[in-house]
């Protein structure tokens, strides 16, 4: 009998299973089935149930809580320091910062205004907005610059283009700019030289998505469809992803694994500081997409037309680094500067490349009046 008892006994801790797995709807269910015959596991059942489901509710609590403050950050940060005007392209968000020669600064996949200053900040040093005047555009489909209905609703990059023009113009900007674009926002920076070089001072196009003859055998942007197609389309499910596995989405935006663990802690702030500001991720879905299809889409533009004073930069363990070769090579008297490795980010280059633009821009810029 007592073998018999032991037997039963430890089969039925296997009820133990349900409000483990199911939790306190598991407890409740065990109970209501035990009580009569074995009411110690029954209300143990119970109990565990309560527990779990308690530990589970508290646990979901603080991380959505922590969600909400972070996000919340996000949304304000911008709310404000941006301006809308209405263009000949329609409605254009953009940031202007700071006094003296003007920098139109153009941010990349995943940015706004605010990245766009970032870009100015990180390649032109963070005194700048001390020495020029920064006017950092949201592209088409970032934040509150809208996809464009007309004219036929183009959003290329020649359209882009087009609405830097027609921003400048609307802010009665009649000098030479300096123009930087990084990254996907390089390809209508290269667009605006090609357009309206009456109009550009000095071009800088930094790690440039730039066309190649090699470019239809390189990774397109958007070749992960579960980060574009599921992170990239909600704040909350970005925020996971980048709290989970930040490591992947670094990898994503450019840094490959073995920079990762070699970065200093300010490399790693100002890593996790970009990936943070693609927050909130759904304002900004829509430009990363029409980013995904301008660089699916990229022809060859007449660099040879570029007749500005220019400068690429860009690491050879980069994909786009094919991109920026062919275009140091056909933009005339073009100056290319390289580094060996770096990623994305120019991990381990940013004094270097700091240096080299605003030697670049103080032998070349010519704020003259252009009409």
């Amino acid at each position: 009998m007592t073998i018999k008892s032991d037997s039963k006994k430890k089969k039925s801790r296997l009820w133990y299973l349900l409000p483990i797995f199911l939790h306190v709807i598991g407890g409740i269910a065990v109970y209501m089935f035990l009580k009569g015959s074995d009411p110690r596991i029954a209300k143990n059942s119970l109990w565990l149930g309560v527990f779990l489901s308690a530990v589970a509710t508290t646990i979901v609590a603080v991380v959505y809580l922590a969600y909400l403050n972070d996000i919340s950050a996000a949304k304000e940060r911008i709310t404000t320091g941006s301006t809308i005007i209405n263009t000949a392209y329609g409605p254009i968000e953009y940031a202007d910062v700071g006094q003296g020669n003007p920098v139109l600064a153009i941010h990349g996949t995943g940015g706004g205004f605010d990245q766009g200053l970032l870009t100015a900040e990180s390649f032109l040093g963070e005194d700048i907005m001390n020495t020029h005047r920064i006017i950092a555009p949201s592209r088409f489909g970032y934040l509150k610059t809208p996809t464009p209905s007309s004219p036929g609703g183009d959003a290329s990059p020649a359209a882009q283009a087009d609405g830097h023009a027609a921003l400048l113009d609307a802010l009665g900007i009649n000098q030479r700019v300096t123009v930087i674009g990084a990254s996907a926002g390089a390809l209508s920076a290269a667009e605006f030289a090609v357009k309206y070089p009456d109009r550009v001072s000095v071009l800088v196009l930094a790690i440039p998505a730039a066309w190649s003859p090699e470019s239809a055998t390189t990774a397109q942007i958007g070749s992960n469809d579960f980060i574009m197609n599921t992170v990239l389309k909600s704040d909350f499910i970005m925020w996971v992803f980048t709290k989970v596995v930040g490591d992947q989405m670094l990898s994503f935006i450019g840094v490959p694994q073995e920079l990762q663990q070699n970065m200093t802690m300010q490399e790693r702030e100002d890593a996790n500081r970009l990936i943070e500001m693609i927050q909130p991720v759904s304002q900004r879905h829509a430009g990363i997409m029409n980013d995904a299809f301008n660089h699916q889409n990229r022809q060859r533009l007449p660099l040879e037309n570029i007749p500005v004073p220019t400068m690429i930069i860009d690491a050879k363990d980069v994909e786009t680094f094919p991109g920026s070769k062919y275009t140091a090579e056909h933009i005339p008297n073009a100056k290319f500067v390289t580094f060996e490795t770096g990623g994305h980010l120019l991990i381990g280059h940013g004094d270097e490349a700091r240096a080299a633009v605003r030697e670049f821009l103080q032998e070349h810029e010519m704020p003259k009046i252009v009409r």
